[in-house]
């Protein structure tokens, strides 16, 4: 049996990342999983609920196996000690570094995939490093022109089986962390046809559906209304998916956004692009909340994360939904498998 080599980033000491690594123990995930973190901040954070978890130090040995119900750490010290619930600016570069040598170890080969707990953008910056996200973050220092930020998770809405039981919703998005007012201006037909292309290229390449039917959202309500509701459906969209279409790609709209995220909708499709942040995630949260995933395509490596926060007030509580970070990790399995890279034999 082949098992991938996981990084998993513990994320901002002060928030739920250390603790929802205790969650790893819980099940098979038919991988090797290693956390990066603080060893004595990880040890204190995941104590004190059911069993202790049983740590050892990373060997960065490939043909190494952990013994069953441990969990390996890669230990990179924090700048100053943690408490639960109170952010420092002091571990900004900390918590940096965990994303820097998980990185290191995907582009090395050295892992197959990476997984990332939430962050704290605010107290990075009062770090007085810009930031804005794990997206943009692993894109600059991979030195990629563009990413798609997707979402993805079971629900009843998914449209892969029998209305009631959960399949696959996976929503990407055309742009991210923009104010409205900005949105429409952003959708120029350059970007729509690169999002689309990496969409359909990681479609192909990380879930294995070499020719997804993606369905696309108008902008506009009703998407545009035929030009009486916004001119963007006409004069962007509809240029670019004819184009792309006879490429040989499989795209369904421009779609009213407020009827897409229905059963029968989504039944028609793989996935969906959605033109700005609320427009698909609102629908996609409200069905996966807890157990949704973001997934970065576009990227040279596989990285996966949870769709929260750093959840400061449960910090240290033992409350914390760990839900969230097995999918993350299940989805990066997956993935790592199917593309056959930092396999353990």
């Amino acid at each position: 049996m082949t098992r991938p080599l996981i990084a998993v980033t513990s994320g901002e000491p002060a928030g739920i990342g250390p603790e929802l690594c205790r969650a790893l123990t819980e099940e098979d995930f038919g991988a090797r999983l290693v956390v990066l973190g603080d060893r004595q901040l990880l040890a204190q954070r995941c104590a004190g609920k059911g069993a202790a978890v049983v740590w050892q130090d990373y060997r960065a040995d490939p043909a190494y196996l952990p013994p069953a119900g441990t969990l390996e750490v890669l230990h990179l010290p924090l700048a100053a000690p943690a408490q639960a619930g109170v952010l420092d600016p002091a571990n900004g570069a900390y918590v940096l570094s965990l994303l820097d040598r998980a990185l290191s170890g995907c582009r090395a080969g050295e892992f197959a995939a990476m997984v990332t707990a939430p962050v704290h953008k605010g107290v990075i910056n009062q770090a007085g490093v810009p930031f804005t996200g794990h997206t943009e973050y692993l894109a600059d220092h991979t030195a990629t022109p563009r990413v798609v930020m997707m979402l993805a998770g079971q629900s009843p809405l998914g449209g892969h089986g029998p209305l009631g039981q959960p399949g696959p919703l996976r929503v990407a998005l055309a742009t991210t962390h923009l104010p409205l007012r900005a949105v429409p201006d952003a959708i120029t037909p350059a970007l729509l046809e690169e999002v689309l292309t990496i969409l359909h290229r990681d479609m192909g390449r990380k879930y294995g559906i070499p020719r997804p039917r993606i369905l696309v959202a108008g902008l506009n309500p009703h998407a545009g209304e035929g030009g009486y509701l916004g001119r963007e459906e006409l004069d962007v969209q509809i240029p670019v998916l004819e184009r792309l279409r006879a490429q040989g790609m499989d795209l369904i709209g421009p779609l009213p956004a407020d009827t897409l995220f229905t059963p029968p909708q989504l039944a028609r499709g793989d996935c969906v692009l959605a033109m700005y942040h609320d427009q698909g995630l609102a629908a996609l949260k409200f069905a996966t909340f807890g157990h949704g995933i973001n997934v970065t395509l576009g990227l040279p490596i596989i990285r996966t994360s949870v769709d929260h926060g750093t959840a400061l007030d449960l910090a240290g509580t033992g409350r914390a939904d760990t839900g969230s970070l097995k999918e993350a990790v299940r989805e990066a399995v997956a993935m790592a498998k199917r593309q056959g890279g930092a396999v353990l034999v």
